[in-house]
């Protein structure tokens, strides 16, 4: 007999999985706006209570109210946990591993209380915020954005290997040039100031004696805003290209929790799942 998670999403959980995962529907998205409120809410409780002046004065409220969500907040967790197909990849999910450390710090609080004021992570749960407001621009958007990173993984890396080349280099000449009288005492602390000085940020503390140095500085400070211009490019190519792409929905694939698919996918585009389709409202189509 197979286990529980492994059996076709129905009835109350297949009405519970939508509510909660679907901000395609009605219910889905009116329980995500008051999600998001409870989040904002809860974080600014905390807040609240690292002022000593309010604190003094409604600390039991303050207390009250931070329970009552963390509550709450779990049974929630429990909740997504019920409803999916497989528990444990949700669990282990970036979405599921937030909602975890969203209400642990309370629960830890209670042997470690300085680990309280880490309940602000939950402000990680409004990254749902791009597919609950349900507004086009926002939602393909966030889309688009995080097509172009993926897309541009490989050429970003290969830019970060030559920069990492560039300051080691950079660093090491400045080392030999300058030498420790005007600071630069090591390779590593060349290669300090050459990444502060790439990056046109120029703190101050290391400042270059020698012509020969000064003149190297000047080409570093130029350099730098090349090299800023390169990302630019790059992230600005892949966005344009993702903006092509078809439009998609927020169905989410009971099998593996990934959403995102196409307008007319029948079947996951990570596992090739049967992708069901909404059976208590209307889809909103997000739009490009």
């Amino acid at each position: 007999m197979q286990g529980w998670s492994d059996q076709p999403t129905y009835g109350w959980r297949k009405r519970l999985y939508t509510i909660i995962f679907e901000a395609d529907t009605t219910a889905g998205r009116r329980f995500d706006e008051i999600l998001l409120v409870a989040i904002c809410a809860s974080v600014l409780v905390v807040v609240l209570g690292s002022v000593p002046a309010i604190q003094a004065r409604a600390s039991t409220l303050l207390w009250l109210l931070e329970w009552l969500f963390t509550l709450a907040f779990t049974v929630e967790y429990i909740a997504r946990l019920a409803c999916v197909r497989h528990p444990w990849r949700y669990a282990l999910s970036l979405y599921g591993l937030v909602d975890l450390a969203s209400i642990l710090p309370t629960y830890l609080a209670i042997l470690v209380p300085e680990l309280y004021y880490l309940i602000d992570v939950r402000l990680l749960r409004l990254m749902r915020v791009f597919r609950i407001l349900r507004l086009s621009a926002y939602v393909s958007e966030a889309s688009v954005l995080r097509e172009a990173l993926y897309h541009a993984r490989r050429k970003i890396f290969v830019f970060l290997i030559f920069v990492c080349i560039v300051v080691v280099i950079i660093g090491t000449l400045m080392t030999i040039i300058e030498g420790p009288a005007h600071g630069f005492t090591s390779i590593p602390v060349g290669i300090y100031w050459a990444i502060v000085t790439l990056s046109t940020t120029g703190y101050g503390d290391l400042v270059p004696r020698t012509p020969l140095g000064q003149a190297i500085t000047a080409c570093v400070i130029l350099l730098g805003y090349g090299v800023i211009a390169i990302p630019t490019g790059i992230m600005g190519a892949e966005i344009s290209a993702s903006m092509r792409r078809r439009p998609v929905t927020t169905r989410t694939c009971t099998h593996c929790m990934t959403e995102g698919h196409d307008l007319d996918a029948r079947f996951c585009k990570h596992c090739g799942q049967a992708l069901s389709p909404h059976q208590f409202d209307e889809p909103a189509i997000r739009s490009r």
